[in-house]
């Protein structure tokens, strides 16, 4: 098949970038052709992106949809993110296959993570009037250089939810996902859930729990994934502790100011952005890994991923973590934002090895069982090829009544 991606930026960056990776260099591998129709480039090993992305095309102008259609001729277009109001309408009206990746709230949320930036506090309800008032939605944090602050539409977020209701299939992660796009009409059939696995971990490395009692976060450190609430819950465990912060990002110096105020500088370290391979030294050493996230999390793939080198998780009950994590099986699942309860977990895994190592082996189980990356990307081939086929023949009887 020639499948042609579609993406906001050309490179790595975060998880959806990571999945639009991982899962075009297999599909390339198993003989698909993979084109890509892509944003500004991130700078990040973008030389990786073009061997696998090829041909390669560029937004730059208004034709370029047109002009990647044309040349590349998908079987099926295959968009991950992008809120580009034009290009999704000349998709829409090209009569392509057309599949989206729903990674996470952008869609229908015009603050795009669906919590409360004073209040924290998740948003349940779907997109509506009230996301003027009184969310105040339309004032959003402004990310790029300039102003503070940026406008958001709602008449154009209403239109964009509009066109992604005209794809053919909305791949989202978890059943949770799946429910907040009913909770906006999207139609129930055309959702499928496919959660993004993540590569088998090394099977050589397993958590060895070690007296070092360490406790691992990794990801970004931006204030929905609620590394301050972290260190306020570690400031309670009774436990001797020693905690890694893996990742960076805009609430970092922060969350550096607020651990030595707690008391935390000698137990906490922030090492910043690890590769890959170096994660695996830290894998092996801990007893924990912590997800302290308080928005709405889609699914917070880094679960699934420390769960293969057999680790337990503590998280708070956040959006789609519920859907992997199981309290009291492969990790404990907190109430939300209850940092003494999150200590009293932490605490019982390290004050107690064999139950860490027990959930540990269940989580392990889990990932195995139901996580597995060759069954995922059959999975996506089997969709995409079902679309295409149903193309061709819709084709073919247009062909035989002109």
């Amino acid at each position: 098949m020639r499948l042609l991606y579609v993406h906001q930026c050309f490179g790595n960056l975060a998880g959806a970038e990571a999945n639009a990776l991982i899962t075009a260099s297999e599909l390339k591998r198993r003989g698909h052709s993979v084109a890509i129709l892509h944003g500004p480039g991130t700078g990040k090993h973008e030389e990786h992106w073009r061997t696998i992305f090829e041909p390669a095309f560029p937004m730059g102008h208004a034709e370029a949809v047109d002009m990647a259609l044309k040349d590349f001729q998908p079987d099926v277009v295959y968009v991950h993110k992008t809120s580009d109001l034009p290009l999704l309408e000349r998709l829409v009206q090209s009569g392509f296959p057309l599949v989206r990746m729903v990674h996470d709230h952008d869609i229908y949320c015009m603050r795009s993570y669906k919590y409360g930036y004073f209040s924290r506090r998740i948003c349940e309800r779907p997109f509506g009037l009230h996301c003027l008032f009184p969310c105040g939605a339309f004032l959003v944090r402004n990310p790029a250089a300039g102003l503070p602050l940026k406008w958001v539409s709602y008449s154009d977020k209403a239109k964009e939810i509009a066109l992604n209701k005209r794809f053919d299939r909305m791949f989202v992660v978890t059943p949770f996902m799946r429910d907040e796009l009913l909770k906006n009409g999207f139609a129930r059939e055309k959702i499928r859930i496919m959660p993004p696995v993540p590569r088998m971990g090394d099977s050589s490395i397993r958590a060895q729990f070690s007296n070092r009692n360490l406790i691992i976060y990794a990801g970004q450190i931006i204030r929905g994934k609620g590394v301050d609430v972290l260190l306020h819950a570690l400031a309670k465990v009774r436990q001797p502790f020693e905690c890694v912060i893996l990742g960076d990002g805009n609430h970092k110096a922060y969350c550096q100011k607020l651990s030595k105020e707690l008391g935390l500088e000698g137990k906490v370290h922030f090492k910043g952005f690890v590769p890959q391979e170096e994660l695996k030294n830290y894998y092996r050493e801990a007893t924990l890994v912590a997800i302290s996230s308080v928005w709405p999390e889609p699914i917070a793939t880094i679960g699934l991923e420390v769960m293969r080198y057999g680790l337990p998780v503590v998280a708070f009950n956040a959006g789609g973590v519920k859907d992997w994590l199981t309290d009291g099986e492969n990790g404990f699942l907190v109430p939300w934002m209850d940092t003494a309860v999150f200590a009293e977990r932490i605490d019982q895994l390290l004050g107690n090895k064999q139950l860490a190592q027990t959930m540990g082996a269940k989580g392990l189980a889990l990932v195995t069982a139901q996580y597995d990356f060759e069954s995922y990307i059959s999975n996506l081939e089997e969709q995409f090829s079902q679309l295409s086929l149903t193309a061709k023949k819709t084709s073919d009887v247009l062909c035989c009544h002109r």
